[in-house]
């Protein structure tokens, strides 16, 4: 049996930002609608950033308003938050405007099991620390479940958990620590814990790629509202994945993507450490004594 599941990432609903079109986001909201509809799917997966944030009063206005938009789609709805869903709000005031909890979830459907891993999304900025921080409750949490899988995984977050290049980003080709978490390589340690094939989504990082870390393919969808791929115009992204034993993954829009992936359970062989620090390596190539 094949799941299919839609999925939306970056709204940004607002004013527009750099190259985020937010003023358009409404309009596409109404055509991800229809998109629903039309995609044979049992869930749509919200992967955060609902707004382009501005002040609490501001946001809370944004927040509602994509909440209302998401009234129309007639599909059971999964949010994460993102981080400027959290700028100005806390969770329990997302969760208030979404109708429903925003910690971390696990549901079985159509032989997968769907890991919503709602980690701290929200930017800190103070005098000593700039970004993500990840939390070591949500680390364990996401390394319980990994450990006890008995199918395979499709782990959603927000933030992309890979740490691939940034090369080419509007936005993180110059600021890649804003574009994962701290310590992610702990994120990715327990992914490697499991004993069935995982699949990794995120939103965040407003393009469409496809990067495989010891055997785990790491997906990101580009933003409904983002126009730096797009020559200004808004991408208009909507995704549909189909998990079944091969896993296909389309992105419509101006910025389309395709991809076809069998998950497997190989492991790869850890990376050498810097040469210079690895005492054989060094040895080899040190100069003869004379």
């Amino acid at each position: 049996m094949t799941l299919r599941l839609a999925i939306v990432a970056d709204i940004h609903h607002g004013a527009p930002s750099s190259t985020k079109r937010g003023d358009a986001a409404m309009g596409l909201m109404e055509e991800f609608a229809r998109y629903v509809r039309d995609a044979d799917v049992t869930h749509v997966l919200d992967l955060g950033d609902r707004i382009s944030d501005v002040d609490h009063d501001t946001d809370l206005r944004l927040e509602a308003e994509v909440a209302e938009a998401f009234r129309a789609v007639g599909t059971p709805i999964w949010h994460l938050n993102g981080n400027h869903d959290r700028d100005h709000l806390s969770v329990a005031q997302n969760e208030e405007i979404l109708g429903q909890s925003l910690g971390h979830e696990t549901h079985d459907v159509g032989g997968w099991r769907i890991v919503l891993w709602r980690a701290d999304s929200r930017i800190y900025r103070s005098s000593d620390h700039s970004g993500f921080i990840l939390r070591e409750a949500d680390l364990l949490w996401l390394s319980r479940t990994v450990q006890a899988a008995d199918r395979p995984l499709l782990i959603v977050s927000h933030v992309p958990l890979s740490g691939h290049s940034q090369t080419g980003n509007y936005y993180f080709q110059n600021n890649p620590g804003l574009s994962t978490y701290p310590m992610a390589e702990r994120a990715r340690a327990a992914l490697a814990q499991a004993r069935v094939p995982v699949v990794c989504l995120s939103g965040h990082v407003h393009w469409n790629t496809v990067t495989t870390v010891d055997g785990i393919p790491h997906l990101t969808q580009q933003s409904l509202t983002e126009s730096f791929t797009t020559e200004g115009t808004p991408a208009g992204a909507m995704g549909v994945i189909e998990l079944g034993e091969t896993v296909r993954w389309t992105v419509d829009g101006l910025d389309p993507f395709r991809a076809e992936l069998t998950p497997g359970l190989r492991r790869w062989t850890p990376p050498l450490p810097e040469f210079r620090a690895h005492p054989e390596l060094r040895a080899r190539h040190a100069a003869p004594e004379s």
